[in-house]
């Protein structure tokens, strides 16, 4: 079995990790990859040694050419099933260029949003079948007329074994310029509206009087970096609010953090929930997308209807304030991550879908 994986973002965030994992999980079991990315992705260095990399031009929604470099290379390659990981282009112009070529195509759905019922019934036709990475994903899906039997749900998976080693918290604390008896909260996202860092900041505000040795790291980058360092300061929050940026050893550092907050508008699943799980962390999320998926409320975190403030600010009240709690949450959290979502279950539940197309 070949297989061709299309992937159009240039980092490595949490939607193409998923891809490499496939990618590996398959070599290891006899499967051939091919990998079209972009010119200079990171994805493709963590790819070379389990298929073959092609990186080419990947202009976006508007680069119609992206169809016919693709068909070229399916034309060349020959792979039994095209697997379109990403949108960008990648999910329009990767469907033309199977139909193109007559090769079978399949879909990975990251993101909940919502599309037209007139748009998922013209643009899903490009695609033999669609795999989400929650139930939430697909259940929009069905909501907007895709038939039960072209769609089905393969969680997302998180390589727990970087994340089971013990963190130094003084180092921790040293490396993030954070005091030595400082409570951290931490947030691992792109800076982007809707992962809802500004409640975060609001809610830190709130818990000021009461908690005034609270601190908040942000990791990850993204386009609101400078509007949210302006808002920490008007905030009078300048002090106790770090952005870390991209960290590529996330793993080292995650467990020094004493909660995870993820108050996000929408999300399809969210692998730093899974990551932070695997640290046994405590963590406050949303219930929007599939995130009631990554966390069990009561049970592995607490669960907030988006864009509560009032709400984020008493759940992390409620875990700062009682230690034991957040050690429960945390243990139950790595136990269902060693259990449910390991990285030869994400393979395995891809790979059924490739056998349903081709046998």
């Amino acid at each position: 079995m070949k297989i061709l994986h299309v992937e159009a973002g240039k980092h490595y965030y949490g939607g193409a990790r998923q891809v490499a994992y496939i990618v590996e999980g398959l070599a290891r079991r006899g499967v051939s990859n091919v990998l079209a990315c972009p010119r200079g992705a990171a994805i493709a260095g963590a790819c070379a040694s389990n298929a073959e990399v092609v990186e080419m031009r990947m202009g976006g929604d508007a680069d119609a050419g992206m169809a016919l470099r693709l068909a070229a290379l399916i034309r060349r390659v020959r792979p039994d099933v095209v697997h379109l990981h990403s949108r960008r282009g990648a999910d329009l112009w990767g469907g033309f260029a199977a139909r193109l070529t007559g090769a079978r195509c399949v879909l990975s759905r990251r993101v909940d949003n919502p599309e037209p019922r007139w748009l998922v019934a013209l643009k899903y036709r490009l695609y033999d079948h669609v795999i989400t990475i929650s139930e939430g994903i697909r259940q929009v899906l069905l909501a907007e007329g895709l038939a039960p039997g072209r769609v089905s749900c393969v969680r997302s998976a998180v390589d727990a074994a970087p994340y089971l080693e013990p963190v130094d918290r003084i180092a921790f604390r040293r490396e993030f310029g954070v005091p030595e008896d400082a409570q951290v909260i931490g947030m691992v996202a792109q800076l982007i509206p809707r992962k809802g860092h500004r409640y975060l900041i609001d809610a830190v505000g709130r818990l000021s009087a009461s908690h005034p040795g609270v601190h908040v790291v942000f990791f990850g980058q993204g386009a609101l970096r400078d509007d949210l360092e302006a808002e920490v300061y008007r905030c009078g929050l300048g002090s106790r609010v770090h952005f870390a940026g991209f960290r590529s050893d996330l793993a080292r550092w995650l467990g020094g953090l004493d909660v995870l907050a993820h108050p996000a508008d929408m999300e399809g699943l969210g692998v730093s929930l899974l990551q932070a799980s695997a640290a046994a962390l405590p963590i406050v999320t949303s219930r929007a997308g599939g995130l009631p998926e990554a966390v069990v409320d009561g049970i592995t975190g607490v669960l907030i209807e988006p864009g509560d403030v009032a709400a984020l600010a008493q759940a992390l009240q409620r875990l700062l304030d009682d230690p034991s709690l957040c050690r429960r949450l945390g243990q139950a959290g790595r136990a269902r991550i060693l259990e449910q979502f390991s990285v030869d279950a994400m393979v395995e539940g891809n790979l059924a879908v490739y056998r349903r197309l081709l046998y």
